[in-house]
């Protein structure tokens, strides 16, 4: 028992160590600080409705009113029920915002290295080489904090896989049905899409490897191992799931039944466009920032000094210093072709020179499904500049075409450098190899490195313009001569972090150097490669998420503030809309903060009321915003924002007169320019054999009004002497809306392209809609008997390992 607990001593300093690194590289969270995310501001404010709703009832609204029209909660944030994943989730994640993505980087490289057999210290100094990779921490401080938190588990994933085809059946199976939860439960799917493309690649060098080796049987008995791991990852997560792919064909990931677009061109796919889906995408010669940090300006808004040439520059164009200053601080030095960049994804040089390093070395199918990894993710993060590939994969990869920022899949090749770097160590480490085999690789990892380095350095005004994209702007705008002294800030910064990258290629060379010959044993060449790694990626990250990121926590919780014309349209106790030209209505969540919106901030919008931004609401098309009872519009103005009331809104119901059919999604949202929509509803002829009638004699005293409104309550009451057809200025959504009349479940339709229709009888009556989704019910039903079953094969699996032990 004493010498378990002696083995186990070195991981529980280990996971001590990480705790401490996270909480220092991220220190204002001890002060009670949060980090300022941008994206998790947005998030605020398009989440506040259901928040204060849960916190005000104790119940789970999954619907919000205040984005969009209307739209689900499915992925803003929703509690389901028998998640016990997500409460799993919620303990290894006990340290502050974003402390806990950090430290979840570090746990899962570091199981992961584990798995593959690496030494305790080898192992720590790869889960800081990946932890601290510039991409991963850039996310953390602008928000994306789901896709850090898919990341994180990636993994442990690809360990629980390893075992499996390791035979280590009962620990791989866990391992992967737990890991596998929960990368799902982050609920990221483009990051879990790109590790399935990484496990394809590794399945096939194993299967490859498998067929050499007559080994068949037993690689696909590790299969069905983790098939079944992964089927119950996916069962313990089934409301989630079912709820996300209900909306998926909501949203604008699926189809609307358009096939035209608002210029009256055919649509190119029924997912996203291509434009959209490669509008970020890394540029081929661009992928060397992951060797040199600036190598192509660093950001978008890079800060340079006092001493930077557009500081001068700007002096001499008659700006006061205290300008100057300001504008060198958030200086335009990319010069690369993405819309805009944070900051680049830089790997590190140290590591590209140890990943270099242990190509040499490394043989068999770790070193051919990480190269196949890392390759394919470096050609699939070109996007359009590398077009026929792209191209293929959006036409026939299965889901493909449902992600954007095709950049972001270099993430696969930020998790698999590191892995093979640090075996890098490993080898030289052991004495598998002999030293004339490690001089042979450290000499060509030296030559191909620090050789490249210097090239670039001495042959950098040949190879390069320097010249950005928006460059034509700042010549109309700022003049000729601000452009070149831009170009020679690009210029330095470029040559400083090449000459960076080259002495971190040779100190690197040196540490090796060194222990071959036997000038330094392996704890002080380990402790050198930390502290170099550390210097390496820590002083790039702090150059773009540093403790002036971190704001009063009142901020975060808070970070909207009411203007004028917020308090004059609060006054209004109505149920109403407003549409916010103060600010870019579909790409801003602080509309949805205080109102009910019809725009909103999502990466998976409503694809109808995408429709209709496109072809009406962007046009400022005062029909539709009547049809969808916006009733103040927010403009700007010198003196501030300022409310305008709508008074031809149409309100939350109304009769209308006539029926017009439809035969298609496209007559449908073109009838909507030129139809009263006050006395017609517009029908898809989907809905014709239903019993939908109007009333040819109007009653002139008929009423319907909306008497009582909750999120996932609405509640009219109706008076007419006659059968009236109504329309309800609510989005419909089939999947969860009922419709009730006095109590009785009654059918409705989806009328005007977006909203809802329904035949009132005759009389006094309350109609009455709930949003009662059944895909919650019965994806919380398997989750909970998923979670039983994992439980007693958790217990089952560890039960019978002891027993096998002893």
């Amino acid at each position: 028992m004493i010498r378990s607990l002696k083995g186990f001593l070195p991981h529980i300093l280990v996971v001590f160590g990480f705790l401490i690194i996270s909480l220092a590289y991220f220190s204002p969270v001890l002060q009670g600080k949060e980090i300022y995310q941008s994206d998790i501001v947005q998030y605020t404010g398009m989440a506040k409705e259901q928040n204060d709703f849960r916190a005000e009832t104790g119940e789970e609204p999954y619907w919000t009113d205040s984005a969009f029209g209307g739209m689900p909660t499915y992925q803003l944030g929703a509690y389901y029920p028998h998640n016990y994943i997500k409460k799993l989730d919620s303990v290894l994640r006990f340290l502050p915002r974003p402390a806990d993505y950090l430290f979840l980087y570090f746990i899962g490289f570091y199981i992961l290295l584990l798995v593959l057999k690496l030494d305790y210290k080898i192992a720590f100094l790869g889960a800081l080489a990946f932890g601290f990779s510039t991409y991963l921490i850039i996310i953390l401080g602008v928000g994306h904090n789901a896709k850090a938190h898919a990341i994180a588990y990636m993994p442990m994933v690809l360990a629980g896989i390893l075992l499996c085809f390791r035979n280590k059946y009962i620990g791989g199976f866990l391992l992967l049905s737990f890991a596998m939860a929960l990368e799902i439960g982050a609920n990221h799917f483009q990051m879990t899409y790109y590790l399935l493309l990484l496990v394809i690649v590794l399945g096939l060098v194993y299967l490859i490897d498998a067929f050499r080796k007559k080994q068949l049987p037993h690689f696909f008995k590790a299969l069905g191992v983790m098939a079944l791991a992964v089927l119950l990852a996916i069962a313990t997560n089934a409301t989630n799931l079912l709820a996300t792919q209900e909306y998926t064909q909501y949203s604008t990931r699926g189809d609307t039944g358009l096939s035209i677009t608002s210029e009256g061109k055919q649509k190119e796919t029924a997912g996203l466009n291509y434009d959209y889906i490669t509008e970020y995408s890394y540029g081929i010669t661009e992928t060397l920032n992951l060797f040199i940090p600036r190598f192509m300006g660093g950001s978008s808004s890079e800060k340079l000094g006092e001493d930077s040439e557009m500081y001068a520059q700007l002096l001499r164009m008659g700006a006061s210093p205290v300008q100057a200053k300001d504008f060198a601080e958030n200086a335009p030095t990319y010069w690369g072709n993405q819309p805009f960049v944070g900051a680049p994804a830089y790997i590190g040089a140290s590591i590209i020179f140890l990943f270099v390093f242990a190509l040499f070395l490394i043989k068999g199918r770790l070193k051919w499904w990480i190269v196949g990894g890392t390759i394919l993710s470096i050609i699939l993060s070109w996007g359009k500049n590398f077009g026929f590939v792209t191209e293929f994969f959006i036409d026939y990869i299965p889901l493909y075409n449902k992600f954007r920022a095709v950049s972001s899949i270099q993430i696969i090749a930020e998790l698999c450098i590191p892995i093979l770097a640090v075996f890098g160590l490993h080898k030289l480490f052991n004495n598998f190899d002999g030293d004339k085999e490690k001089f042979y690789a450290l000499n060509w990892a030296t030559i191909i490195t620090a050789g490249f380095a210097l090239i670039l350095l001495v042959l950098k005004s040949t190879l390069f313009s320097f010249s950005g994209g928006s460059d034509s702007v700042y010549i109309e705008q700022m003049g000729v001569e601000f452009v070149r002294a831009l170009k020679e800030d690009r210029k330095s910064i470029f040559t400083a972090d090449a000459i960076r990258s080259l002495i971190l290629v040779l100190i690197a060379a040196g540490f090796i150097f060194a222990y071959l010959k036997k000038l330094a044993n392996k704890n002080l060449i380990i402790v050198g490669f930390i502290f170099l790694i550390l210097f390496d990626l820590v002083g790039v990250d702090r150059r773009y998420v540093n403790n002036e990121d971190f704001v009063a926590a009142r901020v975060m919780n808070k970070p909207f503030q009411k203007t004028t014309a917020d308090e004059m349209i609060l006054e209004d106790k109505g149920h109403y809309r407003v549409f916010d030209l103060a600010e870019s209505p579909f790409n801003t969540g602080r509309t949805s903060y205080f109102h009910n919106s019809i725009g909103g901030y999502h990466a998976a919008k409503p694809g109808r009321i995408q429709d209709l931004y496109d072809f009406y609401i962007s046009k400022n098309n005062m029909s539709l915003l009547n049809m969808l009872n916006v009733k103040y519009i927010i403009v700007p103005t010198e003196e501030g924002p300022t409310a305008q009331q709508n008074p031809n809104a149409m309100g939350n119901a109304w009769f209308v007169e006539n029926i017009k059919w439809v035969n298609s999604a496209n007559e449908e949202i073109l009838s909507l320019a030129d139809t009263n929509l006050n006395a017609t509803a517009i029908i898809n002829s989907e809905f014709k054999e239903s019993e939908i009638v109007v009333s040819k004699a109007q009653d002139s005293t008929a009423s319907i009004k909306l008497i009582s409104q909750e999120p996932i309550e609405l509640v009219y009451k109706s008076k007419s002497s006659k059968e009236e057809f109504a329309v309800f200025s609510e989005m419909y959504y089939e999947n969860g809306w009922n419709a009730y009349v006095d109590g009785n479940e009654t059918p409705h339709y989806n009328v005007n392209y977006v909203l809802r229709g329904m035949q009132i009888p005759a009389g006094e009556h309350t109609i009455t809609f709930k949003f009662e989704p059944q895909v919650i019910k019965t994806g919380s039903s398997i989750a909970l008997a998923s979670s039983i079953l994992l439980g007693l094969l958790t217990f089952g699996g560890i039960y019978f390992s002891f027993r096998k032990k002893d």
